[in-house]
């Protein structure tokens, strides 16, 4: 699968794990959201720079510190919504290659 292949999208992927693993962390996990918020916010500032990096940061960074909302993947929309569902005129369209099994 070449989605698999991008990685920007497999940090994605990670980065949202992270965030949903300290829901499952009782009486602790909540703490970790303390350290995990700006650290996510901040990494999502540099995975995607401009305009909407800086409103995705802040954007993940609420969601990480708000109780309840850890489940929400914002790194993957997020690159969902600069890779795919976002039309740029000047870009060239990305394809993601489903493979059958």
């Amino acid at each position: 699968m070449k989605l698999l292949k991008d990685k920007l999208f497999v940090k994605s992927l990670a980065y949202d794990a992270i965030g949903m693993v300290t829901v499952a962390i009782p009486l602790i996990g909540p703490f970790l959201d303390l350290v995990w918020a700006p650290y996510a916010a901040k990494k999502m500032g540099d995975m995607y720079p401009g305009k909407k990096g800086k409103v995705a940061s802040v954007l993940v960074f609420l969601e990480e510190i708000l109780p309840g909302t850890d489940i929400i993947p914002t790194f993957t929309l997020m690159y969902f919504y600069t890779f795919v569902w976002k039309k740029n005129r000047h870009s060239q369209p990305r394809t993601i290659e489903v493979e059958s099994y």
